[in-house]
């Protein structure tokens, strides 16, 4: 049985040809729409505030649902794409994402924008971007890298065109007509969705997802568990926890983060940065608007960003991808961050459009750091055979932090009426995690080469310190990774 929608017959290959290119460029354009949305929130964040009668801390949480629920929803994701395919999930996110966005411009109370816009439009990006970007992996395997590269382009595109659109619409006809429009324009994503038409490949290829003679056994299991008619019921309760536990560990790595100290060190840093990574994107508009900018031009500040995210990520790539930086690389994303953090004082010191503009390309240059370095770290520190599990796990733990950050802060604004205690926090967490990071792997690494001048046996030494883990091609018997989970860093 080849994957879902899939013949098991012989067919052409159309790996790195033809149509895949098509699904290329729909993958770009999904980034676009998905990833790229959230920047544009800012714009409405002051008009949002006076039609609800909201305080910066309740209306910062629509915002920080639908980030985090688009950051951590890929676990979720991954299940909806190993049973219906990845055309049916990228195509079910495109409805929920315009459902969202249409009831949003219905609301009568900021709770109900949480459900709305955060959580059922936050949803249904994380289905439509996860699952497209999963589908390359099948319809790429020389021009792979190629394609994951090009396909995330489409996330700086999104950062700077939305804002300008969205200030646009804003000023014509106001917040609700613009949801409405939002909902229309997301639902492209089904269209996106249309295009990734299932592979078709030879029987016995790389992407075969199960051996012929597993799939009635594996689907007679899970009928027997599900109806409870299983040939030893003694046993099945026990089973269900096994089946459960299997599960947790498959896409949640617990016992990767308690064995490998590379690992946690980096998730709990990580994590901890994600307190003060999203506080521009929320709150830059708003500051500025405050401070006397014009609104036009305060929107414009986000599309400075993402325009020249364009151009440093894919320099920030190749940088990295140097055999100079090899095992050293998890020093520049700590020293991305560590920049990301400083670059917020300029921003204290002055509310000027010059110094705001001067702050923006700052603050780009470090985050095509950070969005290019973040999960190429991850490879380093974890095998990639767990990889998948790892990332699961990654992404979860930091859209918690993603989802009370922005809250927290606007709590603490509302307090002081003072929006510099904004940049005073994402500076702490950022520069608190910049050196917790690069502090941590430095002591891992002369831990280490104490350990080999003693001669003491180290084991499984990938367990404890920090070095490169090569992604090694898989085997011809294995599919690729189900879910490829990427953030709109």
């Amino acid at each position: 049985m080849s994957p879902r929608g899939a013949p098991a017959g012989k067919a052409a290959k159309p790996q790195d040809r033809g149509w895949a290119w098509m699904v290329l460029l729909a993958a770009v354009l999904l980034q676009g729409l998905t990833l790229g949305f959230p920047s544009c929130i800012g714009v409405f964040f002051t008009d949002l505030q006076h039609e609800f009668q909201a305080s910066n801390s309740e209306t910062s949480w629509f915002p920080s649902i639908m980030v985090a629920v688009l950051h951590g929803g890929g676990p979720l994701c991954s299940i909806l794409v190993k049973r219906f395919g990845c055309r049916f999930v990228v195509m079910l996110g495109g409805l929920l994402s315009g459902v969202g966005m249409v009831s949003s411009s219905f609301c009568e109370s900021i709770s109900q924008l949480y459900l709305t816009a955060g959580l059922i439009t936050g949803l249904g990006s994380c289905f439509s971007f996860q699952a497209g970007v999963t589908v390359l992996g099948y319809y790429f395997v020389r021009w792979r890298t190629l394609a994951n590269a090009m396909a995330s382009t489409g996330v700086s595109l999104g950062f700077t065109l939305w804002p300008l659109l969205s200030q646009y619409l804003l000023d014509e006809m106001g917040w609700r007509n613009t949801f409405l429009i939002f909902g229309g324009i997301l639902l492209n994503c089904c269209v996106c969705g249309a295009i990734m038409r299932p592979v078709q490949l030879e029987s016995g290829s790389p992407l075969q997802s199960l051996k012929p003679a597993e799939e009635p056994e594996r689907r007679e299991e899970e009928a027997q568990l599900s109806n409870g008619t299983s040939p030893y019921p003694e046993l099945q309760q026990k089973t269900r926890k096994t089946a459960c536990f299997h599960m947790l560990q498959k896409y949640l790595a617990f016992d990767i983060f308690c064995q490998n100290k590379g690992y946690q060190i980096y998730t709990i840093g990580v994590t901890w940065m994600m307190m003060g990574f999203a506080l521009p994107h929320v709150y830059l508009v708003p500051y500025a608007i405050q401070n006397g900018v014009e609104e036009r031009r305060a929107a414009l500040l986000i599309s400075i960003i993402g325009f020249i995210n364009i151009f440093i990520r894919p320099l920030t790539g190749l940088l990295s991808g140097h055999s100079a930086f090899t095992g050293r690389r998890i020093y520049l994303f700590s020293l991305a961050v560590l920049l990301c953090g400083l670059s917020n004082f300029i921003c204290v010191i002055s509310a000027e459009f010059s110094v705001l503009i001067v702050y923006c390309v700052i603050l780009s240059i470090a985050m095509s750091g950070i969005g290019a370095l973040l999960f190429q770290v991850l490879m380093d520190v974890v095998e990639m055979d767990r990889f998948s599990s790892a990332l699961g796990l990654f992404t979860i733990l930091e859209s918690i932090t993603l989802l009370i950050g922005p809250p927290l802060t606007g709590l603490l604004v509302d307090i002081t009426s003072d929006f510099h205690y904004v940049f005073y926090n994402s500076s702490f967490f950022l520069i608190s995690a910049a050196l917790f990071m690069g502090l941590s792997f430095c002591a891992l690494e002369k831990k280490a080469e104490v350990k080999e001048a003693s001669k003491v046996p180290l084991g499984n030494a990938s367990r404890y310190q920090y070095s490169e883990m090569p992604a090694e091609p898989q085997p011809e018997s294995q599919s690729p990774p189900a879910v490829v989970y990427i953030t709109s860093i």
